[in-house]
């Protein structure tokens, strides 16, 4: 479950924001990630609500803008979503695609703070 050291690189970067511009609390945490990036936003959650006790950031809601997989085919010249990859192009069949987005990895985006 690798969403614990996630977590907890997320607390650090949050102590090291509160350090420098002096906020005392996290209400919203807005975070991205790529669909196949094997982040578990449920795991993520969880995580952050146990490691977030007596931190800044306790009782902070995240958000999730999970970006979509994005297949590029060399046949067709196109780029389609996907719920994951798959080895033929969905809209003509080819064979030659490549993972063109969706494995992007943990981003904290915005903070909304007091």
């Amino acid at each position: 479950m690798h969403e614990l050291s996630l977590t907890q690189s997320l607390l650090d970067v949050v102590e090291d924001y509160a350090r420098r511009d002096g906020f005392s609390r996290v209400n919203v945490l807005k975070l991205s990630f790529g669909r196949l990036s094997c982040i578990d936003p449920g795991a993520l959650e969880f995580a952050f609500d146990i490691q977030s006790r007596g931190t800044k950031a306790e009782g902070a809601r995240l958000e999730f803008d999970i970006r979509p997989a994005v297949l590029y085919c060399m046949n067709c010249k196109q780029e389609s979503l996907s719920e994951g990859f798959q080895a033929l192009c969905p809209l003509c069949g080819g064979e030659d695609v490549l993972l063109a987005g969706g494995t992007e990895e943990l981003k904290l985006l915005e903070m909304d703070v007091d």
